[in-house]
C-alpha cells in the first residue's frame, strides 16, 4: 500500500502507540471481564497527534473505568482525568474531543484516515495488468506446495473473504473468487485451534490466507511508505503468498457474528498492534485468547496485526502465483485424499 503521505504526524502517532502496556495483554485468566459501561465504551479512542508538535493521548476502560495516556512528549504514561466535570466533547452521535488544560483535542480515527488516503491514490488494475511481473528467484523449497481448501475441512470454519469484495481497505475485488487455502499442516492446526475455542463459545471466522503474489505488489504499491509495517515486500514475498499466513478473527457461536476487537480487520493504526493497550477489557481479553490458542497450534502473531498469525514452517515453501480458479481446477483434477 503506499504512496507518499502529506500528513507527518501518522508516522509519530504510529511510533508514539507502540507504548509500553498499561493494560499490557490484559485478561489472561480464563473468564472474560463484563463488558464496559455504554458511557465509558463511547469515550475509548484515540486522540490527536496528527502533526509532529500535537499530543497524541488513548483512551481505554480496565477494570470497568476509563482511563487515559499520554502517548507522547518528554513524560508519557497514565494522566489524571478531571474528577470535577466530564472532559470529553459529546458530539450528536459520538464523542468528537477530549478537554485537557484549556485545549480542546480531537478525536481521531487514524485507520479511516488511511483507507481513504490510499483510495483517493489507487489505481485499479485492467485485465493483463502486471503480467509481465515475477516474484524473485528463490532456492528450491524444502516442502512440496499442498494447498488445502479451507472450507472443505471443518463446518465450524467462518469466512468473511474482504479481498473478493469491496469492502477492503483498497475498494475493490482483489480476488476473482472468494477462497482460503492453506498448506496442509497449517490447516490442520488451524481446525485443532477452532476446536480449542469452542468451550469459550467462539470458533474462527477467516479473511484471508492463501494470497497470490501478485495481490501483494498490489498492497505495496498503493500503500504509503511510513504504513509498510503494515504490508509485505514483494521483493522478499509474504508468508501469505507461501500458504502459510492467515487472518482471521473471532466469531460468536451462538449469533453467528464476529467479535468486538481493539481495531477493524486491516486497520492500518496502531490499534492492531498485537499489543495495543488501548480498547475495553473485554476487547483485549478476545484478542489475547485468540493468540494464545493460535500460538498453542504452532502459529506466531505479526505484532502489527492482531488478526494475522504465520505458521512456523512457512519459510519451507514457495512463493505462490496461482490463482484461485487455478487452484479449484487443481484440486478437482486430483485424486481425493484418504
Amino acid at each position: 500500500m503506499r504512496p507518499a503521505t502529506s500528513r507527518p504526524g501518522l508516522a509519530l502517532l504510529l511510533v508514539g502507540l507502540t507504548l509500553s502496556a498499561a493494560a499490557g495483554r490484559a485478561g489472561a485468566g480464563e473468564l472474560p471481564p463484563p463488558a464496559a459501561a455504554p458511557a465509558v465504551a463511547l469515550r475509548v479512542g484515540e486522540y490527536g497527534g496528527l502533526t509532529p508538535d500535537a499530543p497524541s493521548y488513548t483512551a481505554y476502560e480496565q477494570d470497568g473505568r476509563l482511563h487515559l495516556r499520554r502517548n507522547d512528549g518528554p513524560a508519557p504514561g497514565e494522566v489524571p482525568l478531571p474528577s470535577a466535570e466530564d472532559p470529553f466533547v459529546l458530539g450528536p452521535a459520538q464523542v468528537t474531543g477530549l478537554k485537557l488544560n484549556g485545549q480542546v483535542i480531537a478525536r481521531i480515527d487514524l485507520g479511516a484516515m488511511r483507507v481513504a488516503q490510499i483510495r483517493a491514490g489507487v489505481h485499479v488494475p485492467r485485465p493483463g495488468d502486471g503480467a509481465d511481473l515475477h516474484p524473485p528467484a528463490e532456492p528450491p523449497p524444502r516442502r512440496a506446495s499442498d494447498l488445502v481448501d479451507l472450507r472443505t475441512l471443518d463446518p465450524g470454519l467462518r469466512f468473511d473473504i474482504r479481498y473478493a469484495g469491496t469492502d477492503n481497505f483498497m475498494g475493490f475485488p482483489l480476488y476473482e473468487r472468494a477462497g482460503a487455502w492453506l498448506q496442509r499442516p497449517a490447516a490442520e492446526a488451524l481446525v485443532r485451534a477452532n476446536a480449542a475455542l469452542r468451550p469459550y463459545g467462539f470458533g474462527l471466522m477467516i479473511h484471508d490466507g492463501y494470497r497470490p503474489w501478485r495481490v501483494t505488489k498490489l498492497f505495496w504499491d498503493a500503500t504509503p511508505p511510513d504504513a509498510h509495517i503494515f504490508v509485505a515486500d514483494p521483493a522478499k514475498g509474504s508468508r501469505h503468498n507461501r500458504g502459510c499466513a492467515v487472518d482471521l478473527t473471532l466469531y460468536d457461536l451462538k449469533t453467528g457474528q464476529a467479535v468486538e476487537m481493539t481495531s477493524r480487520y486491516d486497520e492500518m493504526s496502531p490499534r492492531a498492534f498485537a499489543d495495543y493497550p488501548g480498547g475495553t477489557s473485554l476487547q483485549r481479553w478476545r484478542r489475547d485468547l485468540l493468540r494464545r490458542v493460535m500460538e498453542a497450534q504452532g502459529f506466531d502473531v505479526y505484532p502489527q496485526e492482531w488478526w494475522h498469525f504465520d505458521y512456523r514452517s512457512w519459510a519451507d515453501y514457495a512463493i505462490g502465483t496461482a490463482s484461485f480458479t487455478e487452484l479449484k481446477q487443481a484440486a478437482g483434477q486430483r485424486p481425493p485424499s484418504h
